[in-house]
């Protein structure tokens, strides 16, 4: 099992430690250790199949491990063991996830799909009796200029293009002041003009957040990676910088080379 000298527990915000999940007799997540620092983006690679969407949905409580301990360290120094919280709880304490393929409310405006994602209590009763307080109005006007959206606010949801559909889920998981935002593929299908302002997006948010990036477009992986986190059949097989784990012989075999090849 992995160890993180003592000088980094103080900054870890979630902590996975010998983590395994088998599916039907296939092991899904083997042996895995991963450990993220408070403020930190990092991004996740690794050929189809290596346990990515399977990392995720343990974290966000989707699906149980057959074995270790997924921790969310509080900043009131409280730990939660994730493997014990159930998917809805999750949430409320302040791990959001974005899927690749955007959700949003088409036929609602681009701001009230933000109003909608507001921290705090959400569901029938209370959106029936909901009054809309000038702090809310503020903090959507923040996050609307956070993903660049301000001129589209009145806009249908529907009617945005694929990256600004995007933006606009980013910017529906900031509503929720998540302390840790799982994103996965959020370059996929965009433009080159897209890709580049999502990654400057995403850069803008670490620090405020932590974040765990899925992807696959190596150039979005270049922009955006200060640490970089190689998953193979399930485990860490290499973590370091974009150079670090683009240069490893071992990478290159199980995934570089295969795009390569693809191409």
């Amino acid at each position: 099992m992995a160890h993180i000298p003592p000088e980094k527990h103080t900054s870890l915000i979630l902590s996975v430690e010998g983590v395994e999940k088998s599916f039907d007799g296939f092991k899904a997540i083997n042996d895995l250790n991963f450990y993220l620092r408070e403020g930190e983006l990092r991004t996740v690679i690794g050929p189809n199949g290596a346990g990515k969407s399977t990392f995720m949905d343990l974290i966000t409580a989707r699906t149980k491990p057959d074995a270790g301990k997924i921790q969310f360290h509080l900043d009131n120094g409280q730990d939660v063991d994730l493997t014990r919280v159930r998917e809805h709880d999750v949430s409320q304490l302040g791990i959001g996830r974005k899927f690749q393929n955007p959700t949003v409310y088409s036929s609602h405006t681009v701001y009230d799909n933000l109003k909608l994602s507001l921290s705090g209590e959400r569901g029938i009763f209370h959106s029936l009796f909901y009054r809309e307080k000038p702090a809310d109005r503020d903090k959507i006007y923040s996050v609307l200029e956070t993903i660049r959206l301000v001129k589209h606010a009145e806009d249908l949801a529907g009617a945005l293009s694929h990256g600004q559909k995007q933006w606009l889920e980013i910017g529906m998981l900031l509503a929720q002041d998540p302390k840790i935002m799982l994103v996965d593929e959020p370059a996929a299908g965009m433009s080159d003009e897209e890709t580049e302002r999502t990654g400057e997006l995403l850069l803008s948010l670490q620090g405020k957040h932590s974040l765990i990036v899925i992807e696959h477009d190596m150039e979005f992986v270049r922009q955006i990676a200060s640490r970089v986190t190689v998953l193979h059949q399930g485990h860490v097989l290499k973590e370091g910088s974009f150079d670090f784990v683009k240069s490893d012989p071992q990478v290159i075999e199980v995934y570089l080379g295969r795009q390569t090849r693809k191409h």
